[in-house]
């Protein structure tokens, strides 16, 4: 290696006198200089027209043309027509995102098809009928039909966009519909529990004053019952002595009839002896049969007093033991009353207190409801149409689009303009030519660079021209100038060793990392082969350090990316001093041979 520095060194005057010469010939061929300014500039137009195109092309899609076909009947809820279908077309009418156009089923159908449109939205009949299902018993989804044409991708994704724009719009306005709809009823909810809260207070007061009555008429019951009681034994009193007397009597009225039946067998001995003794007596067997009957008839007579006598005896003990059992059922209905009032008054209590408790809840809920339902309906619309609303903050914030992909297209054009200059200008070879292999690769290389400069000066006036966005301008222009330069040595290199092949090496490097390094698309959402090689691509780390300096400049991601570029351009040379030796006998071998071939320039 020393030695190799060495013969640097020693080769400077060599060095000197190639740059000279291509210095010369640069300016006094006027062609060539057209060619050069030609090769400074169209670099930056590469960098700067995709920069510009791509400026805001979210905020100029009102050209773009979107179909709707509204072919909604409407529909009703509660005597109030609903009719979204219109309300979209209304909405769109004022909406200036898209070019909306207004048609049939049939011609957007027909103009999707045939690409008059990129897209479509037709609204069906049933739609407004399918929102106020809700209301119904047979809730189902309201369906919107789109229709796209993917052979156009990127008016497809914009179409995409728009459509899912009006799905959501809509999709906030049935929500506010059926959120109103449930607030409307959330106002019924609290009339009646207002109305259900004071019906029930009214019925604890009706309530409480009822148990008051029962307890007072149950206390007269007590009263009138302790008076029944006292009553119903001075009755067993009495009918115990009756029942006694009754006895008596009908002891007497038995030793009564006991006599007249005694009586009454004498009188018909001496009547029977008078008929057999003295027949002829016509007066006196009348008379003694008068006497018979008469005897007769007073022992029938003690008889039946002797029955009605023990009637009463075994009716007065029957009173007796029946009055006692009902001074007993009174004393218990006197105790049973008293139970009664104070059962009466608890239950009043209870029943009033759960009552009132409830009452007060019910009261508590429908002021709570009146909180929210005492909202006015253009208030609770806007609430329920957008109950959540994001804050954006953004860090590092941009004004457009085109800044933000500006790192990306700068960075490319650089390579491209490597690519450019290489392809067009000669790097040179030491074969036939005095030179040292490692003198010719110095002595062209500064030509190319002063190129790179040259181009990276064009495209950064053109960059501060169009007005991007720059928060560092210092460590924005030192990153192009030092990302241009690395790339110019990468690309001379590969073509300085390798000829025509190394063109073909640059564009491969070119074509994998246009995908693979995050500029536009993150790389995460590439294929993972894109994901593995990102962090060895040149690319990569120069749209970083761009990126940082011209949006934000963060010194840790700045730092080790710098350093990957600084190191790959170093190791680039190094590799390419060494190989050049061995090489380009190799290459001018190889170039002859295409040209002789005369179909390669």
């Amino acid at each position: 290696m020393v030695d190799l520095i060495n013969r640097i060194l020693n080769s400077r005057h060599n060095i000197r006198e190639i740059i000279q010469n291509d210095a010369k010939s640069a300016f006094v061929n006027p062609i060539a200089i057209l060619l050069l300014i030609a090769i400074i500039i169209l670099p930056s137009l590469y960098g700067l027209i995709n920069i510009y195109a791509c400026w805001d092309p979210y905020e100029n899609t009102d050209h773009v043309q979107f179909a709707i076909a509204n072919e909604d009947e409407g529909a009703t809820y509660e005597n109030v027509t609903i009719n979204a279908g219109a309300d979209l077309v209304e909405m769109l009418k004022n909406n200036t995102d898209f070019d909306w156009v207004f048609v049939s089923s049939d011609e957007l159908r027909q103009g999707v098809h045939d690409g008059k449109y990129y897209a479509g939205m037709i609204v069906p009949a049933n739609f407004s009928e399918s929102i106020v299902s809700i209301t119904t018993d047979d809730p189902h989804s309201a369906r919107l039909e789109y229709i796209v044409n993917e052979k156009y991708p990127v008016a497809a994704k914009l179409s995409d966009a728009a459509a899912k724009a009006v799905y959501n719009n809509i999709n906030a306005e049935i929500v506010t519909f059926i959120n109103l709809a449930a607030y409307d009823k959330l106002g019924e909810l609290e009339s009646g529990l207002a109305s259900g809260a004071a019906q029930m207070s009214s019925g604890a007061v009706l309530l409480s004053n009822g148990a008051g009555q029962v307890g007072s008429g149950a206390s007269q019951v007590s009263s009138g019952a302790a008076q029944l009681s006292d009553g119903a034994g001075q009755l067993a009193d009495g009918a115990n002595q009756l029942a006694d007397g009754a006895s008596q009597v009908a002891g007497g009225t038995q030793q009564a009839y006991d006599k007249v039946n005694t009586y009454n067998g004498a009188v018909h001995e001496v009547t029977n002896f008078v008929r057999e003794n003295h027949p002829e007596s016509e007066l006196i067997n009348e008379w003694m049969d008068d006497v018979d009957n008469k005897a007769d008839n007073v022992t029938g007579k003690v008889q039946q007093l002797n029955d009605g006598a023990g009637q009463v005896a075994s009716g007065s003990a029957s009173l007796a033991t029946n009055t006692g059992k009902l001074k007993g059922g009174v004393d218990e209905l006197s105790q049973g009353s008293i139970s009664l009032a104070a059962g009466a008054q608890l239950l009043a209590n209870s029943a009033a207190s759960a009552l009132f408790t409830a009452s007060s809840s019910l009261a508590s809920a429908a002021g709570s409801l009146a909180d929210v339902t005492g909202l006015n309906d253009t208030q609770v619309g806007d609430y329920f149409y957008a109950p959540v609303k994001l804050d954006r903050h953004a860090e590092f914030e941009t004004n457009n689009f085109g800044s933000q992909v500006a790192a990306f297209y700068l960075v490319l054009s650089m390579w491209v303009g490597g690519l450019i200059t290489t392809v067009i200008l000669s790097v040179g070879t030491s074969i036939g030519t005095p030179y040292k292999p490692h003198e010719m690769y110095f002595g062209k290389m500064l030509l190319f660079n002063i190129m790179a400069i040259l181009q990276t000066t064009v495209t950064l006036i053109g960059a501060f021209f169009l007005g991007i966005d720059v928060h560092n301008p210092v460590m924005f222009i030192f990153s192009c100038y030092f990302v241009a330069i690395i790339f110019m040595t990468i690309i001379y290199s590969l073509i300085s060793l390798f000829g025509k092949v190394g063109d073909g090496i640059a564009i491969i490097l070119l074509v994998f990392q246009i995908s693979g390094t995050g500029g536009i698309y993150p790389v995460e959402i590439m294929h993972k082969i894109f994901a593995v090689m990102s962090p060895y691509l040149p690319m990569t780390h120069a749209i970083n350090i761009v990126r940082e300096s011209q949006l934000g400049l963060i010194w840790s991601n700045y730092i080790p990316s710098f350093i990957f570029l600084l190191a790959a351009g170093v190791i680039v040379t190094l590799v390419s001093i060494i190989l050049k030796q061995r090489f380009d006998k190799r290459t001018k071998y190889f170039e002859e041979k295409l040209e002789e071939s005369d179909i390669f320039n």
